[in-house]
């Protein structure tokens, strides 16, 4: 069966060739997928509406967003950010904020959807950083949280840096309760406070990286979320150019299906967004990130 998937061409903004950010991937991921038959030649995906500046401002600085909205970010924020402060990268931007909103919903619907963009958790209260403009994530919480579609929301982050700015928009709200497994000595350098941090050492594999995956998803028991956001970044692969754990694909695959599985045993309804990953080899790259859709169709039928 195939799953529900989010999906907007302008995922893909115009950036600089070479850039360190992997912008091509979002087209080869579909290519991928539709040769996998997880997607037909032509559509097959539901696409989003961008967000609104107000929405947005909602989980960020409302000056920021404006900003943004008007590509006239200051050189020191687009340093921070790592991307340019354009008219087609913020459109993304907001694209990518509504298509994960858009993931929440139909997960709530149909019990698992994938946005095919997301995971920006590097964005906090004051800004973008770490080629994350908004938190996608945050901006879907809050929405869903604000409108009474749910009450308690869980933040499953498997990136293999921190989702530092997931953490501290949410620092001290009990209605979110953010996870975060990530490598103790990638970026960001200095690390925000979830609510359950897992910091892992170097070069972990497969077997250690599941084990304590479980011990992490054990560890909500005591939450009990309506809504669960799983960051499946693909960037705890071994050959990834920024990551620093050492997941096998065949670990990447189980690392999805955990998730996904353990949700699906608690009738939790689960929103995958995209995340991290880098590699030189855009094929290789989309698929690593195909994986969660692959699992997310398992899940489905």
């Amino acid at each position: 069966m195939t799953p529900t998937i989010v999906y907007h061409p302008d995922y893909m903004a115009q950036i600089r060739p070479g850039h360190r950010f992997p912008m091509s991937k979002y087209g080869f991921l579909r290519e991928t997928l539709t040769a996998r038959g997880l997607l037909p030649a032509s559509g097959g995906f539901l696409s989003p509406a961008p967000a609104g500046v107000s929405q947005v401002a909602a989980v960020h600085d409302l000056a920021y967003v404006e900003r943004v909205a008007e590509a006239r970010l200051t050189a020191e924020e687009a340093r921070r950010i790592g991307l340019p402060s354009t008219p087609a990268v913020a459109r993304r931007a907001f694209l990518s904020a509504a298509g994960t909103l858009l993931a929440g919903r139909l997960a709530l619907e149909r019990g698992v959807a994938c946005n095919m963009a997301g995971g920006s958790h590097h964005a906090g209260p004051e800004g973008g950083a770490g080629f994350c403009v908004f938190n996608d994530v945050a901006v879907a919480a809050r929405a869903l949280l604000d409108e009474g579609v749910v009450r308690r929301v869980l933040v499953v982050d498997c990136d293999v840096h921190q989702g530092d700015g997931t953490a501290r928009i949410f620092a001290g709200d009990p209605r979110v309760l953010t996870l975060s497994l990530h490598a103790e000595r990638n970026y960001p350098a200095r690390k925000a406070v979830s609510d359950l941090d897992f910091p892992l050492p170097d070069r972990l594999g497969d077997a250690a990286y599941l084990e304590t995956l479980a011990h992490a998803l054990a560890a909500t028991a005591p939450f009990a979320p309506d809504l669960v956001f799983y960051n499946a970044g693909v960037d705890p692969h071994e050959s990834d150019r920024l990551g620093r754990l050492a997941l096998t694909m065949d670990g990447l695959r189980a690392r999805d299906a955990l998730v996904l599985a353990w949700a699906r045993a608690r009738d939790l309804p689960v929103a995958g967004v995209l995340g991290g990953g880098y590699d030189d080899d855009p094929w290789r790259l989309a698929a690593r990130h195909a994986i969660l859709f692959e699992e997310a169709a398992r899940l489905a039928s």
